[in-house]
């Protein structure tokens, strides 16, 4: 082991993959104290951390501020001897980034560049902290038909969003070269699983799909991505935070690369099995192909042979067994959907901007 976390600061922990890394985090390390800073926007919602406060008690405390406020960020470090960071916090749906691109150059740049100021304050030239950032593998761009990202492919990023994300990653490794800032950061696949807000593709067709409205796939859905269980995401996290290297990146990905298209029809067979329509036809017609978002990369697919080798991490979740559970999961827990889109999102086309409307 690397680095003990004691006083940990997660970013973003009311988000989908926060939320989960927080119970997870907690669970494994019950010396660990963890402070979530969130802003409670959109997609970060009490509701999907209530759990973690009820089961972790002390050891856990929710701020509600925004890493744009960098006053607010380092009362943080100040008031919680934070040793640890690890940043989830980020506007991150393409399709929004696209219809208000600045939202994400304020929250993903100027907000990481506060949290690595704070540090930098409040750590000085201690060794025993760490800075964990994660990104997306679209800072990587669209490959071709075949390949892999690795983590030297050059950066190529394709939309606002992973623009943005392609900055933070370049401002996080300046701070370790000019500062000696300690860090690591890690590139991630598609995540899918419980807690994901329903605007991204898997929870969005299963809520369409049980309501028998109609399923929007873009352009013809060949586009391919690679699918990762975000519970096999937040384990390979908390290794990289722990056992990971000073300094390092580390792809981590699901080894399922899939069409929109098949992912989308993997829905329907499953919903059709666990409620099954009256008259027993299939909903995949449904399916209704519409205007493809500008600048969508055609396929994304990670090399994670790095964390594999350096740190043992390999997925427990296969696709078919992750989707199945994901799916179980919004079905037992509509009342959750419709408290965290109340007023927030009525399901409707996002990503098309007046000029390409």
């Amino acid at each position: 082991m690397t680095h003990s976390p004691r006083s940990m600061l997660v970013t973003g922990g009311a988000g989908f993959i926060g939320c989960n890394y927080l119970s997870i985090t907690l669970e494994a390390d019950p010396e660990l104290r963890v402070v979530n800073l969130d802003a409670l926007t959109y997609a970060g919602h009490p509701a999907s951390q209530r759990g973690v406060a009820e089961i972790f008690g002390e050891r856990y405390a929710l701020i509600e501020g925004d890493i744009r406020d960098a006053e607010a960020v380092r009362r943080v470090f100040s008031d919680h001897t934070i040793d640890t960071v690890v940043h989830f916090a980020a506007e991150s749906h393409v399709d929004r980034s696209i219809d208000g691109p600045l939202d994400f150059i304020d929250t993903n740049i100027r907000g990481t560049a506060n949290l690595l100021e704070a540090a930098r304050a409040f750590w000085g030239d201690r060794r025993d902290v760490r800075f964990h950032h994660i990104s997306t593998d679209e800072v990587f761009g669209s490959l071709g038909a075949e390949g892999f990202f690795t983590e030297d492919t050059p950066y190529d990023p394709s939309s606002p969003y992973s623009a943005s994300k392609a900055a933070s990653d370049h401002l996080v490794r300046a701070w370790q070269r000019t500062y000696g800032l300690p860090i690591s950061l890690s590139n991630c696949s598609n995540n899918y699983g419980p807690y994901q807000f329903p605007e991204k593709l898997i929870p969005l067709i299963i809520a369409n799909a049980v309501a028998n409205h109609s399923l929007p796939v873009y352009g013809d859905g060949s586009n391919i991505r690679d699918w990762l269980f975000v519970e096999d995401h937040c384990r390979a996290i908390d290794l990289i935070v722990r056992c990971g290297q000073e300094g390092r990146t580390y792809n981590i990905g699901g080894h399922n690369e899939k069409t929109n298209l098949e992912v989308v029809h993997a829905i329907c067979d499953l919903v059709d099995e666990l409620v099954p329509r009256p008259d027993g036809s299939s909903r995949r017609d449904l399916v209704s192909f519409v205007k493809d978002r500008p600048g969508h990369d055609q396929r994304y697919a990670i090399d994670a042979s790095r964390i594999e080798a350096e740190l043992g991490w390999t997925p427990d979740h296969d696709f078919d067994g992750g989707l199945r559970a994901t799916v179980e999961w919004y079905l037992a827990n509509q009342a959750w959907c419709d408290e965290v889109t109340a007023d927030k999102y009525d399901g409707s086309r996002l990503g098309l901007s007046p000029q390409n409307s």
